[in-house]
């Protein structure tokens, strides 16, 4: 993220970066800590595969709290990728379409399952393009346009 981003990759995944000042990891944090926090999710009447709760052994659901969930990505598709704050296992949650998906695995091991096609948010959400991955630099002010450049050839 320090290198390229702030960048979407592959037409879909906006990374952030936490020095910029438009598209900023903080804020784009913290503003959708606020948004998922005002879930009420005690409340909602969901089946047992619609609650992250229920679905990863959570006691409680929390956003931005030591052991809540993180959000250090999201796509143009709906998906928001969170990091679960507990420090035992690395854990990604990705949310998509009411559905969760679990990973035990670090964010780097994700986003190279992810690039290569496979369902990292859930059945059918893969998101593969052959070739070369696209990173699209994303404007830093309102006169500058995105810029594309492109990754080695993967031989895919």
């Amino acid at each position: 993220m320090d290198a390229f981003a702030p960048v979407q990759i592959n037409g879909h995944l906006y990374l952030s970066h936490p020095a910029a000042e438009r598209w900023n990891l903080g804020q784009d944090i913290r503003s959708t800590i606020k948004v998922w926090s005002e879930v009420p999710w005690d409340v909602l009447d969901l089946d047992a595969d619609e609650d992250p709760r229920l679905l990863f052994g959570l006691d409680e659901l929390s956003f931005g709290t030591r052991n809540g969930l993180w959000p250090i990505a999201s796509t143009d598709r709906g998906e928001t990728i969170f990091l679960l704050g507990a420090p035992d296992v690395p854990r990604l949650l990705v949310s998509y379409d009411e559905t969760w998906a679990e990973h035990r695995i670090s964010f780097a091991e994700w986003l190279y399952c992810y690039l290569i096609g496979e369902d990292m948010s859930g059945p059918n959400s893969a998101a593969f393009y052959p070739g070369p991955v696209e990173l699209r630099r994303l404007p830093m002010s309102a006169g500058e346009r995105p810029e594309s450049w492109y990754g080695p050839d993967r031989g895919m």
